[in-house]
C-alpha cells in the first residue's frame, strides 16, 4: 500500500479482526479512525444494485461532487473495467480477502489522477446484509479546486490481495442460530 491512510486503516481493520478472517462491522468504531473518515466508505454487497454505497466520506464525495449514499459503486468505473471491479468485490466479500486496487480517474482537463482503493471485508453474520468497507484516496495532492467534483471514468490499473497471516490461529466465534444448531466461524 502506498497511501498512509490505506496503511493505517488496514492496520486498524487487522487489529480488530483479532485473528479471524475479518472483523464484524460492529467491531470498527468510527471515533478511533476519525481522521480517516473522509476517505472511508461502506458498500452493500448487492450485485443486482451494483454495490450501492451505504456511507461515503466527505473527501470522497467532494472528489465526485455529490453525495454517494445509495448510488452504485461500480458505476464510477468505465464500462471496460466494471466486470473486473465486480469480480474484485466478489473476492473481497465472499472469500474475506483484503485487496488494494490502483485506480485512475479522468479530470476535466483530461489528465489522469492516480488513486488508491482499499477494500476490506466484514465478517458475514446471519440475518444481516453482507457489506464491505474501504477507502479511496488520491496518491498525490490534487491541484486546484476545479478538479474536485469532476473526476470520472475510473479505471483499474492494478490490484493485489493483501497477504494475511494464515499460520496464526484463528479466533472461533460460536453462533447459535436456532435451537439445536450451532455454527462455528473460522473452521473449514
Amino acid at each position: 500500500m502506498k497511501h498512509p491512510a490505506s496503511r493505517e486503516f488496514y492496520a486498524y481493520w487487522d487489529e480488530k479482526r483479532a485473528g479471524a478472517a475479518a472483523p464484524e462491522r460492529s467491531d470498527l468504531a468510527p471515533d478511533q479512525v476519525r481522521h480517516l473518515l473522509g476517505d472511508i466508505f461502506v458498500l452493500s454487497y448487492d450485485a443486482l444494485a451494483e454495490y450501492p454505497f451505504r456511507v461515503a466520506g466527505t473527501r470522497m464525495c467532494a472528489l465526485l461532487g455529490r453525495d454517494l449514499k445509495g448510488q452504485s459503486f461500480t458505476s464510477l468505473f468505465r464500462d471496460a473495467d466494471r466486470e473486473e471491479i465486480k469480480d474484485i468485490l466478489g473476492i473481497v466479500a465472499e472469500e474475506t480477502q483484503a485487496t488494494v486496487v490502483g485506480v485512475t480517474a479522468l479530470a476535466p482537463d483530461e489528465t489522469r489522477i492516480h488513486l488508491e482503493l482499499l477494500l476490506l471485508p466484514f465478517s458475514a453474520r446471519s440475518h444481516s446484509p453482507v457489506s464491505l468497507t474501504g477507502s479511496l484516496a488520491p496518491l498525490s495532492p490534487i491541484e486546484g479546486p476545479q478538479t474536485y467534483g469532476t473526476l470520472k471514468d475510473f479505471s483499474v490499473t492494478s490490484w493485489r490481495h493483501l497477504q494475511q497471516d494464515r499460520n496464526r490461529p484463528r479466533a472461533l466465534r460460536k453462533w447459535s442460530l436456532i435451537r439445536g444448531l450451532t455454527v462455528y466461524e473460522g473452521l473449514r
